[in-house]
C-alpha cells in the first residue's frame, strides 16, 4: 500500500556529509531511495532543518545547501524521484515514481526576513513549521520554558502561508503556539506528533488540541520516534498503532497520517527501523482497521485534505 510520509531529515544528513553519501542507497540514510521503494513510500517530504548550534548568520546558507543537495543528489541523480511543486502534482505521479516535497522545520533560517521565506517558497517549500524545540523570532518551541505563543512575525508567517497555500506545521510548537496556529492557519497540520494522552511528552498533542485540529480540517501524522510513542521499555509497532486508534477515537479517522521522522532519530520502533520496513506498519494496521481506513492513514487522508483540494 502506497505511503505518504510527511517528515524525514535526509537533507540534513546529506548536507553534513558534504557529498559523501549517495541518496540512492547509502546505508546511513533510513530514507534512501532503495529503502523508499522497498517500503512503498510513494511520497517523501524532505525537511530543511538547521542544527541549533549553527550561527545565526550562517543558517540561511545552510538551508540553501540542503536544498542544493535536494536538487543535485535526490532529484538530479534519480530520475524516478519527482519534485512536487504544486498540490495537484501528487495526482500526476506515474508507476515507479516517488514524489519529493520540500518542507521547512523551524524558520530560524529566515531570521526576521519574509523575503527569505519567499525565496524558499519559490524553491519548492510547501510546509512550514515555525519552530524546532527552542524559541526563535517567530514563536516558542515545545521545550522552551517560557511557553509563549506566536510573535507578530510568527503571525505574519502564518498569513504568508495562508496566502500561498502552504501548510503551517504545529509539530515542535509550544502549547500556546499550537492554539494560535489552529486559530489563524487555513492549512494547519502536525507532520510528526503523537497523542499526549498515551505518552506524556511536550512534543505530543493533547486531546483538546487534536480535536481542534480535526475541526479545522487539519491532519495529524504520527511519528515513529520511540520517546514520543511510549515512555519506557521496548517500543513496538502495536504501540504506535494505539496512537492512531486514539486519534480515531477523537474523530480523526479521516485526518490521520504518517510522519516517520526517519534520519532525524537514532532509536527505533522494533521492525520499523527504516523506510524499507514501512509495510510492517501497514500490515499491523490492517489487523485493527478496515482496508479503506488504512489506505486513508497511508495516503488518502492527506490527498483528500491538501490545500486547494479538500479545503
Amino acid at each position: 500500500m502506497n505511503i505518504i510520509d510527511l517528515h524525514c531529515d535526509a537533507l540534513m544528513k546529506l548536507q553534513e556529509a558534504k557529498g559523501a553519501l549517495r541518496f540512492t542507497d547509502a546505508p546511513e540514510l533510513q530514507t534512501n531511495k532503495t529503502r523508499l521503494q522497498l517500503g512503498q513510500v510513494k511520497v517523501q517530504c524532505f525537511a530543511i532543518f538547521i542544527e541549533p548550534e549553527i550561527k545565526g548568520d550562517q543558517k540561511f546558507q545552510v538551508a540553501l545547501e540542503q536544498i542544493d543537495y535536494f536538487y543535485k543528489e535526490v532529484l538530479g541523480k534519480n530520475p524516478d524521484m519527482v519534485h512536487l511543486k504544486e498540490w495537484e502534482d501528487f495526482d500526476q505521479l506515474k508507476l515507479g515514481q516517488i514524489g519529493a516535497l520540500l518542507t521547512l522545520e523551524g524558520v530560524d533560517a529566515v531570521g526576521n526576513d519574509l523575503t527569505k521565506l519567499h525565496i524558499l517558497y519559490q524553491l519548492g517549500v510547501r510546509s512550514v513549521g515555525l519552530t524546532w524545540n527552542h524559541a526563535n523570532l517567530a514563536a516558542d518551541g515545545a521545550e522552551e520554558p517560557r511557553g509563549g505563543g506566536l510573535t507578530r512575525f510568527g503571525k505574519e508567517i502564518v498569513a504568508f502561508n495562508n496566502k500561498h497555500q502552504i501548510l503551517t506545521d504545529v509539530s515542535h510548537l509550544s502549547d500556546k503556539g499550537i492554539w494560535e496556529v489552529i486559530e489563524l492557519a487555513k492549512y494547519p497540520i502536525a507532520s510528526h506528533s503523537n497523542a499526549r494522552a498515551l505518552c506524556s511528552h511536550p512534543r505530543n498533542l493533547t486531546d483538546e488540541q487534536a480535536v481542534a485540529m480535526f475541526n479545522q480540517g487539519g491532519l495529524i501524522h504520527v511519528v515513529y520516534h520511540p520517546p514520543f510513542v511510549k515512555e519506557s521499555g521496548e517500543v513496538t509497532i502495536p504501540d504506535l498503532v494505539k496512537h492512531i486508534d486514539h486519534f480515531c477515537s477523537l474523530g480523526g479517522v479521516r485526518q490521520v497520517g504518517l510522519g516517520s521522522d526517519f534520519d532525524g532519530i537514532s532509536t527505533f520502533i522494533t521492525d520499523l527501523e527504516d523506510a524499507s520496513k514501512s509495510q510492517n506498519l501497514i500490515n499491523e494496521l490492517l489487523k485493527h482497521f478496515k482496508e479503506e481506513e488504512v489506505r486513508g492513514f497511508a495516503n488518502q487522508n492527506f490527498l483528500d485534505h491538501r490545500p486547494g483540494i479538500g479545503r
